[in-house]
């Protein structure tokens, strides 16, 4: 007998897909956080595939802190016109200089993300935000199911998850409550390389390694530009470097790498045994549950 079986990559993709088509069957009004990185890249190239031949049927939505790489922009506004599809900016500046947010002294807008995120929410009455967040990224993000309920104040509850048995999804919510929806939970960062690969999907070129200025802060190095000046004291490297994950320029560090093709980093990603949020992102350095503490407020 024929035996009609997915390989690896195919079975996600198909449960992604299934994911994306029972959000927009079940939900009123849904939304993709796209921010330019790879994860966002998959997801809105699932979404496509989801749909097509027509285009996709929801907005995507970008929290923009101000604090971004230029490339990922510039890139983000390629793909969003490649795409055709609606793109709301969820300006944290714009925020900032209205007083609706106050910005913290270390820097970070991570925190201050959350309140303009569900203010757009709400400006635009969304139920259901897709993000990229997969489980093996962070020790937070594994406790999270599928479908992520959150109340009517978009806080998180670890302790109040619904039960998805045999991929069974509850999207019921009262006014004012939404979800979150993770189409790649299941998938690792090896999983998404695989995927880019198999697809040629394009990036943003800081993904690949190239020779690039950098300095060394707190065992981790971060690329000089106009939102990481050098200090006094400190030496400018020329390092060949790459980055894994994409946050706010400040923020996030590159690795040493020499993984300028697919193929190469799909080899170095095989070989790694830390996570990219744990390599490179320094706002998850402030405590051991910052991810959690972020995600209880409304995070995504």
């Amino acid at each position: 007998m024929t035996k009609y079986l997915l390989g690896h990559l195919k079975e996600l993709e198909a449960e992604a897909i299934h994911i994306f088509r029972e959000v927009a069957a079940e939900m009123r009004h849904p939304c993709l956080l796209f921010s330019g990185g790879k994860d966002s890249v998959v997801m809105s190239e699932l979404a496509r595939k989801a749909f097509q031949p027509s285009r996709i049927p929801f907005p995507f939505m970008h929290v923009d802190t101000g604090l971004n790489f230029p490339e990922v922009i510039d890139f983000r506004d390629r793909w969003i016109a490649r795409l055709e599809v609606q793109l709301i900016v969820a300006s944290v500046p714009d925020a900032i200089s209205e007083g609706f947010v106050r910005e913290e002294p270390n820097g970070s807008r991570n925190r201050i993300q959350t309140p303009v995120l569900l203010r757009a929410a709400e400006e635009h009455g969304i139920d259901a935000l897709f993000g990229g967040a997969r489980r093996d990224e962070e020790k937070a993000r594994a406790k999270e199911r599928v479908f992520s309920f959150r109340d009517d104040f978009g806080q998180w509850d670890p302790k109040n998850q619904r039960p998805e048995l045999w991929r069974l999804y509850n999207g019921r919510v009262h006014p004012g409550e939404s979800i979150r929806v993770f189409p790649l939970s299941n998938w690792t960062e090896l999983d998404t390389w695989s995927y880019i690969a198999r697809e040629e999907l394009p990036l943003p070129s800081l993904y690949y390694a190239a020779e690039r200025d950098v300095v060394e802060r707190d065992s981790m190095l971060y690329a000089v530009n106009d939102f990481v000046p050098v200090r006094d004291g400190e030496q400018v490297l020329r390092k060949s470097v790459r980055y894994r994950t994409m946050g706010d320029a400040n923020l996030t560090a590159a690795v040493r790498s020499e993984a300028d093709t697919n193929d190469r980093i799909l080899a170095e990603i095989a070989a790694t045994r830390l996570t990219e949020r744990g390599a490179t992102r320094g706002d998850d350095r402030v405590s051991e549950a910052a991810m959690e503490d972020r995600k209880k407020e409304g995070y995504f």
